[in-house]
Parts: C-alpha cells; structure tokens; sequence
C-alpha cells in the first residue's frame, strides 16, 4: 500500500483489518510499519526467535524495512556471513537476515536465499517496494494495483478488505477452471488480482511496476553419471534438505499417508533427529475402506517408533467445504482440500510445524500419466499402419465387462490411443482436464454477455507460452516441468499451505528444497521411471530407509471418497447449491449441461466427481467473495 502523509493513522487502521481477517497464518503477533508511501502489515506465526522477531523489521538505520510470511532455512550461515561484513543484527530471526541480505546484494539477494517465503521490503532510500516469492511457490504471494496504488498479501481475503479492491469475477480464465479445477498463475478467479509467479520479485516505484524471474528449474539431463551416483547424490541432498527444516524453536512432526515420499521423510526426521517423531494420519471406514491408507502409515510408524496419530474421516466432513473454499480464496476441484485440513486440525493440536512428502512426484515421475508420455515415446517409433489400426484393434478385443480387471485396462488403452498421435498441449490436457473440450465449451454459457475463451484447448489458453517452453525437452521431463509450474503451485502447494496455515500450523517440504529440485532435473528421464516403473529411482534412494511393504505397494492420491458422497451424503449440498433456479440466476454455466452431469454421477453412467466438485466448489465460492457484502467471513 501507498499512502499519503495525512492519512498514516487510516493505513495503520487498514493494514489491521487486512491482518485481522488472515489471523490464522499468525496468531502470536501483529504489527504495522507506515511511512511516506509505503504501509507493512503482519501476522505472524512464532517458530524462530520467538521472543525477538517481530515484523516489520528493519536494518540498523530503517531505511529498509521487510515483512516475511514463511522460513529462511539458510539464515544461520546467511546471519555469520553477514556478521562478518559488518552488518548488526539486533533479533536472531531469520527475517532480519533478509533485510541485511537485500542490503548488501541488493536484487541479488534472493539468489542466496533457501527457503518458502513471500515477503515485502521497502527501500526507503529508492522510494522501491519489492514483493518477492519463493523458487517453487511454496507460499503464495497475491497483488492488486490501480493507477495510484499497489495493495499485496498472502491471501486474496486480506487485499478485500481494501474498499478499493473490486470483487468480480475473472471471467477470461473460466475455461482453465472448468478445465482444470483450477487457475493457473499469474491469473486467479478474481478479475484485476494476479499471483506474483513463482521464483520472481516484482519492483513497485518511480511510476513502474516491473516483474522480474531471479530462479528457474534448469532441465539439462547428464549422460555421464552412472545410476549408483545418481543415487547416492540424491540420498546426501534429500537428507541435507530434511536436516535444514528441522530447524525450528517450536515442536515439529510429519504428515504420514504411507507412501514412499512421507515414509522417506519420517524415517529421515527419526534418524536425524534422535528423537521420537510425531506423525499424523487419516483414514475411511466403510464403503470408503479402498480410500484407507492407514495399515501403511502404521507400518512406518510402528517401524521407526512414532508417536502416531490417526483420524478417521466421516461424510459430513464435506460439510466444511464453505469454510474451506473461504480459506482457499478461490474455488479448486480437488478433494485433497478436505483432507488436508483435517489432518492439519489434528497435528495442531500438538505442533506448530510439520514435515510433508508434497513434491515427490513432481520431480522423480510418480504419477501414472507420466507412463503415457514414456510409452508414446515408444509406440510413436513404430509404423503407422500398427499405431492406427493394429492397436486399437487389438484393445477392442478386451473384454469390456466395466466391473472387471480388463474394463480399466480398455479405458486407458483406449484413451491412450485416441491421443498418442497428439502435440503435446493437446496429450497433457487429456490427462489433466476434468471436462473434455467439447463438453467445456457446451457447458460455458456462450451468451453471458462475458468474453470467457470457448475452448477447452490448454494449447490455446494462457499456458500456450509454457508449451512452446519445454517443446524442445523429452516427452517425460515435458509433463514434469508443467506439472512444476502449473499444478503443483496453483493446485498442490496452493491448498498444502492454505489448509494448513487455516489451523496455524507451518508446512514444510523437503522433497522441495531447490537444490534438489535443480539436481532432479539433471538425472536422465531413464533412470527416474526405468521399466515403465514409476518413481524406480527413488525407490531404489529410499530403500535402506523405508520398509519393504511401502515401497511395492501401488500409488494412492491424499484424497477423499468425494464420488460416493456426492451420490448420498452431500445431495443436500449439490441441490443448494447447484439447483436449476441457481445455475439460470448465476448465468455461467448450462443448466441441460449441469444437469445432464448431475444425472450420469448419479446413476453411474459415467464419474464426474472431478467435475461435480469444480461447480460445487464455483458456486460456494462464488455465494462466499462475489455476493457476499462481507467476505471476510466463511458461510
């Protein structure tokens, strides 16, 4: 924010509201810089100095000053560097390092820099605010501007209680939503409110706001190591980037769903450590048992000793989703929201930070539309007549009973072949979208009077400029790399760090330590999913760590039974929300469309629990920011 000089004490009263309705990302302690031209606020959440690191801080002459949501890991060794030239530190918190570190690299500064963060300084000298977020977009970093002022937080609901900051709907990013079930960055659902991206700062003053990219993932695979090198300089880094986020002046624990990546974490937490590690799990009973991870998760944690804590999750859960989508700031059709949250409700009752395995399949080939990409690379070598009309004469020949073995195969085999052929913006949104392309353009209303984009084609939105990036790259590391910067900010980590700081608590994520990052995009794609095996190099990195039962067992997403509950449990829910009077009043979407959704769920024609919960999740939202008079609190 700008002010003026006569209006300090109506900044000071705004920047407390802005911190108030975001309280939950900082519930230990508030407070307010203003100055000519610039006002900081902060909430913040206790985890290093816990006595002396109150924000905004500044350098020794308060000329610089900074605000910082998140962890700087590296700070002790950036603090002794520092020293060492001179600078004076008057906290051990790791914000100050990043004051002094701007004061002496400059715009250099983010570059030494380990750690989720999005933060603010102001240079008082240069008249220059500088917005900054972390390499992967761990923390999320939001900005509105005018032709007079800049207004920026960490929440979308924190920039609404600015009277000046309109509440509309961003309704040329309505096809990516319905496509994806959810906004790809810079964008979000809010017209006139943009996501600084991730690994970039912007500049704001002298009449400029100008965007600058300090970090990229740098995919350049290296022939020459041998897979044995390769292993052990992954098991040295992910241990090191466990090690620097154990760092904290509070208790810790992990997440624990069972699978390789949070049993790799636990297991390296243990031994690090020395100590007994807190571990928290979810679960389903019932109907819902092939959702239940927890026999997996009990397994790690009887293995290293944990103090473990489970909860097991009931269908009126999904009665949280308002409260949610509130905290979310926009709509997502992701289910992992839910239990996200509740897993985080339960380990705050015990810590304040805890240890994630989010990232692991983003960067080691975990996910099973990554073998799509390694076959076509295969099956693209042989001759078109076997490609066109061998193979998919052969899949019409499986059996096509849908309640067995065979039915799945057909259905990926089948999809598999209708897209093998394709560029790759055209593959990756098969594998992606929620609605087809065609059913998108059918089901955004044509004659809304808004210019939403028609087509459901990604290659023809606003992440074309991303496909023409990694065109030249492999057919693997080309989903991976938009996986990176598409999904995994905006959807992954956007909901890891809202539905966890919505209890309080702190998320860290190794497996996303940029350093690794940078050193998973060097190992050839050969070695990451080496016979058609997903994530076989990092299986192979955790195998001293990790009981044997958890590394063979096959993938489960962090999600919830959201398709049977949306049959049963939540009817109530879909029929508020998602009547026919309220789909003609919101005028966005086709109600024959919505309907004719609705109806095939229903009676299981056809899964559209993805799409279900994208409308579900539009609508609440939708009733919470856009009509609401209020929106500074949930349903």
């Amino acid at each position: 924010m700008q002010p003026d000089s006569n209006s300090f004490e109506e900044v000071r009263g705004r920047l407390h509201e802005m911190g108030q309705v975001i309280s939950h990302r900082g519930p230990d302690d508030d407070g307010e810089y203003v100055g000519l031209g610039i006002g900081l606020g902060m909430r913040r959440l206790s985890i290093i100095d816990l006595e002396g690191g109150h924000q905004p801080i500044s350098n020794e002459d308060e000329t610089i000053w900074a605000v910082c949501n998140g962890e700087i890991y590296n700070f002790r060794e950036l603090r002794e560097s520092l020293i060492h030239k001179g600078h004076r530190f008057k906290t051990k918190s790791d914000t100050e390092v990043l004051v002094h570190l701007y004061e002496e690299y400059g715009l250099q500064a983010f570059q030494y820099l380990n750690g989720m963060f999005g933060a603010a300084l102001w240079d008082e000298q240069r008249k220059q605010c500088i917005l900054v977020r972390d390499r992967l977009g761990k923390k999320p970093l939001y900005m509105w501007k005018d032709v007079k002022r800049v207004v920026f937080g960490s929440e979308i609901k924190s920039l609404l209680r600015d009277q000046d900051v309109s509440r509309n709907i961003n309704h040329s990013v309505m096809s990516e939503y319905v496509a994806l079930g959810f906004v790809p960055g810079p964008h979000t659902l809010f017209e006139g409110i943009e996501k600084i991206l991730p690994g970039h700062y912007v500049c704001i003053g002298n009449g400029k706001i100008e965007q600058h990219r300090f970090w990229d993932v740098a995919v350049s695979p290296n022939e020459q190591v041998s897979k044995a090198e390769w292993i052990e300089q992954v098991r040295e880094s992910l241990e090191d980037a466990v090690r620097v986020r154990l760092v904290s002046d509070v208790p810790l624990g992990a997440f624990l769903s069972g699978g390789i990546d949070s049993s790799a974490i636990v297991s390296l937490m243990a031994r690090i450590s020395g100590q007994k590690v807190k571990t928290y799990s979810i679960g389903f009973e019932g109907k819902d048992e092939f959702y239940n991870e927890l026999k997996y998760a009990k397994i790690v944690a009887d293995a290293f000793q944990t103090e473990h804590h489970e909860i097991i999750v009931k269908p009126k859960v999904a009665e949280l989703l308002p409260k949610l989508i509130w905290h979310m700031d926009e709509p997502m059709a992701d289910s992992a929201q839910i239990t996200t949250y509740l897993v985080a409700e339960l380990a705050s009752q015990s810590v304040k930070v805890i240890l994630s395995g989010v990232g692991g399949d983003e960067i080691f080939a975990g996910y099973r539309r990554y073998l799509g990409e390694e076959i076509g690379r295969w099956v693209r070598y042989l001759p078109r007549p076997v490609r066109q009309q061998l193979l998919p004469a052969l899949l019409k020949k499986l059996p096509k009973d849908r309640h067995s073995y065979w039915s799945n195969l057909f259905r990926l085999g089948n999809g598999f072949m209708e897209t093998v052929n394709q560029p790759f913006a055209e593959r990756y949104g098969s594998y992606l979208n929620i609605f087809t392309p065609e059913f998108s353009e059918v089901l955004l209303r044509r004659n809304n009077g808004h210019k939403e984009r028609q087509s459901g084609e990604l290659s023809s939105s606003s992440l074309g400029e991303l496909f023409r990036q990694v065109e030249k790259l492999d057919p693997l590391n080309q989903a991976m790399m938009i996986d990176l910067k598409t999904s995994l900010p905006d959807d992954l980590l956007l909901l890891t760090d809202k539905m966890t700081m919505a209890c309080s608590l702190e998320c860290r994520a190794p497996f996303l330590d940029h350093r690794l990052v940078s050193l998973a995009g060097t190992i050839p794609p050969k070695f990451k999913m080496e016979g058609l095996k997903l994530k076989s190099l990092l299986k192979e990195v955790v195998q001293p760590w990790v009981p044997k039962d958890i590394i063979n067992r096959s993938k489960r997403g962090f999600g919830a039974p959201i398709g049977s509950w949306l049959r049963k449990d939540l009817q109530t829910l879909v029929a508020e929300f998602l009547s026919e009077s309220q789909i003609k009043k919101r005028g966005i979407f086709e109600w024959k469309i919505v309907k004719q959704i609705l109806e095939q769920h229903q009676n299981r024609v056809r899964d559209h629990t993805d799409g279900i919960l994208s409308l579900l999740n539009f609508e609440i939202w939708c009733q919470t920011f856009i009509d609401s008079s209020d929106p500074s609190r949930s349903l």
